[in-house]
């Protein structure tokens, strides 16, 4: 009997690692194909310079840019937590995103704090509502400004308007802040499924780091 269950913790552990061998190379795998995207979206203006896993589910890198792009830009990939199953049905559960977040400073540090969260609610027609449809005006209407800032300042307008308008880019999180680094913008790692897609997010990110530049004239 002895015998038996040491064979099957033997068989369990075995399996055990060839999942996380597996897995973590699956990790590695789309983390460095998301690296080369944003690397061919740069279009010859920045390379990767220096990149390096942080356990099996982030990697970071560093960017070098032609100059008055970005100044110390990085970037950092976090992936679901496949090598670990138990980890990997609770981020499932939690319904965890894995996402590309871009951070670098600005020519000009951004003299206010701002951090924007986009989010999008979705309706679906319920039964009894549709079939009274004819008592219903429906209309759509555009990108609404939740704010808990008690005065809006002329200086975010740029960067709001910029948002706002960035061409259906899903950005999760936007923060700039006058310390280093003055500029974060997190994606879904989904959305960046091409070099085309990549270099939208990189036109995205240029455009707000203008516009931050903008509200400072």
């Amino acid at each position: 009997m002895g015998r038996l269950v040491l064979i099957d913790a033997l068989t369990a552990g075995a399996l055990l690692a060839l999942w996380y061998f597996c897995m973590a190379r699956y990790n590695r795998h789309k983390g460095v194909l998301a690296l080369r995207w944003v690397e061919a979206a740069c279009s010859g203006k920045g390379r990767v310079v220096e990149s390096n896993w942080l356990g099996a589910c982030r990697l970071q890198a560093k960017l070098g840019f032609a100059s008055h792009w970005f100044e110390n830009a990085h970037v950092t990939v976090r992936l679901l937590p496949r090598p670990l199953p138990l980890r990997w049905l609770l981020s499932l559960w939690r319904r965890q995103r894995e996402t590309l977040t871009f951070e670098a400073d600005l020519d000009c540090a951004p003299t206010f704090q701002l951090q924007i969260f986009r989010h999008r609610w979705l309706t679906h027609k319920h039964s009894r509502l549709a079939s009274r449809s004819k008592t219903w005006s429906i209309s759509r209407p555009g990108p609404v400004v939740l704010t808990t800032r008690t005065q809006w300042t002329q200086e975010l307008t740029p960067v709001v308007n910029t948002l706002m308008t960035s061409r259906g880019h899903h950005l999760i999180t936007v923060r700039f802040r006058p310390e280093s680094p003055h500029l974060a913008a997190t994606v879904a790692l989904e959305s960046l499924s091409d070099k085309e897609a990549a270099a939208s997010f990189l036109t995205v990110v240029r455009d707000l780091a203008a516009g931050a530049s903008t509200s400072r004239q």
